[in-house]
This record gives structure tokens, C-alpha cells and sequence, in this order.
């Protein structure tokens, strides 16, 4: 009979090129690993017997050029979406092919390292002005007039 594949398969990373995020930063093979399943997406009756859903694992420590800076936002925006080994872990099953999912998981990965090169600006802290501050009183004193009013007691006639 005919064999049926595996649920979740690990994938050929021979097809697979590193990622070129920036001029001298680079997400090197080695840092990834990639696994293709069954997916739950679109697909039809296509969806029970083809493994497109890509599932692209990335070690962060092993990103090439990345400054330190930027390995730390980049850690502390993808916290969320690591496995117990610490890859981030970048699952795409939007399409019904699986090359086109690997290209969105690759995609991904490239706008949140990118994401993390941007340096946030700095808050300048602000004060209220005076106008601002005035509409606040006038406010309090309106809603302490409003519920003075309230309280009026019958038996001080």
C-alpha cells in the first residue's frame, strides 16, 4: 500500500539559504532549523495529504553582526515566542504551498531582526500647561459642587 508521511517532518535545509537582514547581518543555516506538517490552513481536501504548513525555528545567538544593542531588543521583543531551548520559534501556514510559507517564515524573521536595528526614540518627559491644569480644577470643583449637591440632608430644613 501506499506509505503515508510523517505527521511533522523535518525539511531538506540544503534548498534553504541564510537570511539577509542588513549589510553585514546575516542568519546563518546553521542557526536554523526547519520542520513541515500538515496544515490547518486553506487547502481543501489538499490540506489532509500535503505538509505545507513550515515551521522555522532560529537561533538568536548565532545571528551574524547583529550589534549588542539590537540582540537585546531583538530578545526582548520575541521573549514570548520561544521553545524550551530558546530559538524563536516562526510558524507560516497561509498559503497551500509550502515553499511560499517558508518564504513568509523567512520573511518574518527578517522584519523582526530589522525591526530590532530601529533604536526606539527616547521619551522626553513633558509637563501640563497651564491652561490644562486650570481645566482640571475647574473640573474637580464642578464634580465636588455636583455631588456637594447630592447631600443636601432633609432634616436640616
Amino acid at each position: 500500500g501506499q506509505q503515508k508521511p510523517d505527521r511533522e517532518a523535518p525539511c531538506r535545509l540544503s534548498a534553504m539559504e541564510p537570511i539577509r537582514v542588513a549589510p553585514g547581518i546575516v542568519v546563518p543555516t546553521a542557526a536554523m532549523s526547519l520542520r513541515v506538517a500538515r496544515s490547518s490552513g486553506p487547502g481543501g481536501q489538499n490540506v489532509n495529504k500535503v505538509a505545507s504548513k513550515v515551521d522555522l525555528r532560529v537561533n538568536l545567538d548565532r545571528i551574524d553582526g547583529l550589534p549588542a544593542h539590537a540582540r537585546a531588543r531583538l530578545d526582548q521583543a520575541t521573549r514570548r515566542r520561544r521553545d524550551a531551548e530558546g530559538l524563536l520559534v516562526v510558524v507560516s501556514q497561509r498559503t497551500r504551498d509550502q515553499f511560499r510559507n517558508l518564504e513568509d517564515a523567512r520573511q518574518r524573521v527578517r522584519d523582526l531582526v530589522s525591526a530590532s536595528l530601529v533604536r526606539p526614540r527616547e521619551r522626553r518627559p513633558t509637563r501640563p500647561s497651564a491652561s490644562a491644569k486650570r481645566a482640571r480644577l475647574e473640573a474637580k470643583s464642578r464634580d465636588a459642587a455636583r455631588k456637594k449637591a447630592r447631600r443636601s440632608r432633609p432634616d436640616d430644613d
